[in-house]
């Protein structure tokens, strides 16, 4: 990877929000949308990607309200479809393909049947879809993953970032490194009011506090790839196969050995799959 985040960083006024996100390439404009990590950023989820993808497309990965450089936001300030559409806005974009993993899969999916006339293509990797029992237990109850994720907000020293990237990944020994731990935990301390207003958020439905309508799923006729891992541990991938049976133009491609990070663990399938979508749909 040659490209330095601080060269290809920018800072946008996108409505009510300064965002920081990241820019590279040229052609049709595809914009990525992380996860809802601690520490998560358009560069620390699509630092694999945004190159490869970069030389067919004009790439953006944003920031959204709350998470990396970008303005703090509590929850009832929240609503990532807004934003996405003012960064559009922002930008002089008509038009996008949106690539989500995990919340931004979700943002991706309402924002979908919201504005079907801004997005061009629809990929998610691992988007909850609700309160499916995919996403919490017959108890109502968290996720394995997002159990830990949630205790990563209240406490996001190093130990517990080891824990969240754990769970995160299918290769525990490749990717939960001492050092991407601490990189993490750094990164999530940096900004302790996103931890602060998440924490505080959760009796009150952060990071999500309104979801898709699942009624209307059929009603998504973009292009739709969903790209999801089997060993999935934060949202199995039976929420794909839920999206598969629903929006009519989609095809699933389901990753052996991957967990909720397809587009880290498999970066460069997920790439040639993304380039090829993309282009030819």
């Amino acid at each position: 990877m040659t490209l330095d985040p601080n060269d290809v960083a920018r800072t946008v006024r996108a409505g009510d929000w300064n965002l920081r996100y990241y820019e590279a390439g040229s052609g049709h404009p595809v914009v990525l949308l992380h996860g809802s990590g601690p520490g998560a950023t358009g560069w620390s989820n699509f630092a694999g990607n945004i190159e490869a993808l970069a030389e067919h497309f004009h790439v953006y990965a944003v920031d959204m309200p709350g998470w990396g450089e970008s303005d703090a936001a509590t929850v009832e300030q929240l609503d990532h479809v807004d934003t996405a559409i003012r960064f559009l806005d922002a930008l002089g974009i008509d038009k996008a393909a949106f690539v989500g993993n995990s919340m931004g899969g979700q943002t991706s999916l309402r924002l979908a049947t919201e504005y079907p006339d801004r997005i061009s293509h629809l990929v998610t990797m691992g988007p909850p879809v609700g309160r499916m029992p995919t996403l919490f237990g017959a108890g109502d109850g968290p996720s394995e993953g997002l159990k830990v994720l949630i205790e990563a907000y209240r406490d996001a020293g190093p130990e517990n970032m080891r824990r969240l990237v754990e769970i995160m990944v299918y290769d525990k020994a490749r990717f939960a490194t001492p050092e991407l731990c601490k990189a993490r935990s750094d990164a999530a301390l940096a900004r302790p009011e996103h931890l602060r207003n998440y924490v505080d958020g959760l009796p009150k439905g952060a990071p999500l506090p309104k979801w898709v309508d699942p009624a209307l799923l059929p009603a998504i006729h973009v292009p739709t790839l969903l790209i999801h891992g089997r060993d999935d541990r934060v949202v199995s991938y039976e929420t794909s196969l839920h999206l598969l049976a629903n929006i009519p133009d989609s095809r699933l491609v389901l990753l052996n050995h991957c967990g909720h990070w397809a587009m880290i663990e498999h970066a460069d399938e997920f790439n040639r799959l993304v380039i090829d979508f993309v282009a030819n749909n």
